[in-house]
């Protein structure tokens, strides 16, 4: 019987584009949504920095509205080689999606207020 080859794991590669990392950025994401259904934004964040992304890159929107309700999504993204690896999650956005999206203007990747990453 052959030997089957061993299924490689996505992995952080900082010397490749956004687009070659994005699996990985999906990969890193989607475990955390299997692992916390509830997820909100500090537990991706968490995961991205654990899993080698640069923090101080990092931009994310609140977990509340402005009336202390519960986002309908939480966005959140990670400046990379000069585009950003974005991603959303929760009941207003159909479950977890990632994208690679052009940095804006500003240098930062989300529009709108965005809430300080401060632990």
């Amino acid at each position: 019987m052959p030997a089957t080859a061993p299924i490689e794991q996505p992995a952080l590669k900082p010397e490749l584009s956004a687009a070659e990392n994005l699996a990985f950025f999906d990969h890193v994401n989607t475990q955390v949504v299997t692992a916390n259904p509830a997820a909100q934004g500090r537990d991706f964040i968490d995961a991205l920095v654990a899993a080698g992304f640069d923090k101080s890159q990092m931009q994310l929107t609140s977990d509340e509205t402005t009336l202390g309700k519960p986002a309908d999504s939480v966005q959140f993204s990670v400046a990379f080689q000069g585009e950003c690896l974005v991603g959303q999650y929760g009941p207003a956005s159909g479950g977890y999606h990632g994208a690679v999206r052009p940095a804006l203007g500003t240098g930062g990747c989300l529009i709108g207020q965005t809430r300080p990453i401060d632990w």
